[in-house]
């Protein structure tokens, strides 16, 4: 016979998988630094608030797109340890309109 308690467990471990769902499927595409807004950098990266991000979009506009994600030590309060964590969540992709500029040289 199936308990109560069975039961409450079955029903908040599906809940539970039900909330955290869209967490991972977000978590498995890698965020595009190169094309990232602040607001989507501080939600994605551990670590990284509204300046820290704001910094990245600063650096992305003096020097251009990120070659890659370990560039990202080059911006000020982004640290070896603080990449490493976020590492796996981000990417590096030229943007389209980049490579069409870069197409018609």
């Amino acid at each position: 016979m199936i308990t109560l308690s069975f039961l409450r467990t079955l029903l908040f471990r599906s809940i539970l998988l039900l909330a955290l769902s869209p967490m991972a499927l977000f978590a498995a595409t890698p965020l595009n630094i190169n094309v990232a807004t602040a607001d989507q950098l501080a939600a994605v990266m551990s670590g990284v608030g509204e300046k820290k991000a704001q910094a990245i979009i600063d650096y992305r506009k003096e020097h251009g797109a990120f070659k890659s994600v370990d560039q990202l030590v080059k911006v000020k309060g982004i640290g070896e340890v603080l990449l490493e964590r976020n590492k796996a969540l981000l990417q590096v992709a030229i943007p389209s309109d980049a490579k069409s500029a870069s197409s018609k040289q």
